[in-house]
């Protein structure tokens, strides 16, 4: 069967995306639901922390595998091939989970899951492409977004409200029935619209790329608990490093590569690789940070932590398809200064925080910094896809899913460092004012834990302002930005192959 993808722009195939999008939401819920169950679950099975961690450092580790590898996944087979499988797969591993017997399996089960949900983003940003003529890409986009950011904010608000009630168990019995909806929704609905070709799977740069990223993932996320200092973080950061770099050349290489990172020629797609880069450090410190200054210095639970973030969440997903609506109508240079300005003086003013900082004046200030950010990401990442030919689209998807997972863990394990740093310096130099002043001799814990808030009031204070300045950096870049307007292709899309009938997507300067 073909598949004519002028007729299919003309009238876009909602219900078969409707799947995908339910699908993808669901794997990507599961993502940060565990986080509030950890202490449950050593409790459980009786395992120190350093080893309940590997129930999400073992899912980053195989997402980062997969990840790099989507492109050739979604280049040799169908998107309804890929989808069911990779349900599958997560469908599978979240059963194990709710039945695991021991800890050890029930790591298994999240790898099992992993392994599906790693291939879900960059799968569906894919048929969004292929799906929609460019002049709709930044609406679609703008769903997909919906999708990609409200989700991870989610799962820690109902997380904490779970465990709150029932067994960690439950989170995983949950999202069972989805993952089985999921499966039986895509064997009766879901059609293949993707180009394929007859490519073959370097087994060495596998190899290389699982190294390289996964190294370098678990470096850096273990840089904030075993220290900079440990040999296992700075060796696998150096494994990792070295592998990448091997990764790149054997890439630049080959005729056919595993990742293509000749992308990088288009100007505007590696302008969009370096702000999406820079704004997912930025994000993702807001992510950490702020429940750290909730928690930790204002004393407020963790269900309640979620709750203040939420807003952030659905303002970020209501704003995502209006976003992509402007970013068609006006392009992507007005729409992404405006929310970095709003990014830049949202994390500022983040940085000022007190002692009694008012609950509802951080979720309003947490909440438009968000709105801000939900200006930026989409119509960047897009306007640089656009610029892209359309037989590199797997290319370009698995690239930027790549970045910003080991930005973000880079991004967070430095800014970590930077608010520990600073804590114990904070720490030490109100240790002296309060020998000097002679407050010591009265109650000594309570002076101890008012130097402890303070110190770690500071280094989160001087963390965001880093960020601030890290998303200036973005807002500067975004200047030299410019509305890409590639040609329309006219594909004839087949069974198992990609049909040309006239010039590929290339794109025209404006």
């Amino acid at each position: 069967m073909e598949i004519d993808l002028k007729k299919m722009h003309e009238k876009p195939p909602y219900g078969m995306i409707a799947i995908l999008f339910f699908g993808a939401f669901v794997a990507i819920l599961n993502n940060t639901l565990l986080n509030i169950a950890l202490p449950s679950i050593m409790t459980e099975f009786s395992v120190k922390p350093s080893e309940v961690q590997w129930l999400t450092t073992g899912f980053m580790l195989v997402n980062g595998i997969m990840i790099p590898a989507s492109a050739f996944f979604i280049q040799k087979f169908s998107n309804r091939r890929l989808f069911l499988t990779a349900m599958t797969l997560f469908t599978i591993g979240t059963a194990l989970a709710i039945y695991a017997p021991n800890f050890g399996l029930l790591i298994v089960a999240r790898m099992i899951q992993a392994s599906g949900s790693a291939m879900m983003m960059p799968l569906l940003m894919n048929v969004m492409l292929v799906a929609f003529p460019i002049e709709k890409r930044g609406t679609a986009m703008g769903m997909f977004s919906l999708v990609m950011f409200t989700a991870p904010a989610i799962g820690p608000t109902l997380s904490g409200w779970v465990v709150e009630h029932y067994s960690w168990r439950t989170l995983f019995e949950i999202v069972l029935p989805f993952g089985v909806l999921s499966i039986l929704l895509a064997l009766y609905k879901l059609k293949n619209i993707t180009p394929n070709r007859d490519v073959t799977l370097d087994v060495f740069s596998l190899i290389l790329s699982s190294i390289g990223f996964g190294g370098l993932l678990y470096g850096f996320s273990s840089a904030g608990d075993k220290g900079w200092g440990s040999p296992i973080v700075y060796g696998t950061i150096a494994i990792g490093t070295i592998s990448v770099v091997l990764f790149v050349i054997r890439q630049l290489k080959m005729k056919d590569p595993m990742l293509d990172f000749r992308i990088y020629k288009h100007p505007m797609f590696a302008l969009a690789s370096i702000i999406s880069i820079v704004m997912s450090v930025a994000m993702f410190s807001g992510m950490i940070l702020t429940p750290l200054y909730v928690q930790n210095v204002r004393g407020i639970s963790p269900f309640e932590a979620g709750i203040l973030m939420l807003p952030g969440a659905i303002v970020m997903g209501l704003m995502s398809p209006i976003t992509g609506k402007i970013f068609d109508k006006y392009g992507p240079r007005f729409i992404s200064l405006v929310g970095l300005v709003i990014t830049v003086i949202s994390t500022f003013y983040l940085s000022k925080l007190e002692l009694h900082t008012g609950y509802y004046y951080l979720m309003a200030l947490y909440t438009v910094r968000m709105f801000g950010m939900s200006m930026v990401m989409m119509p960047i990442m897009t306007n640089g896809m656009n610029q892209l030919p359309m037989r590199s689209n797997p290319h370009g998807t698995a690239m930027n899913n790549t970045l910003q997972q080991v930005s973000g863990a880079i991004g967070s394990a430095i800014l970590l460092t930077i608010m520990t740093k600073r804590m114990e310096s904070a720490g030490a130099e109100l240790a002296q004012e309060a020998a000097t002043s002679g407050t010591t001799s009265g109650d000594a814990a309570a002076v101890q834990q008012e130097i402890m808030l303070k110190s770690m009031l500071e280094g989160i204070n001087y963390s965001f302002l880093v960020s601030a300045f890290i998303a200036v950096v973005a807002l500067f870049l975004a200047f030299f930005v410019k509305r890409v307007k590639p040609n329309q292709p006219d594909f004839v899309i087949g069974e198992g192959s990609e049909k040309v009938t006239s010039s590929p997507l290339e794109p025209v300067k404006e």
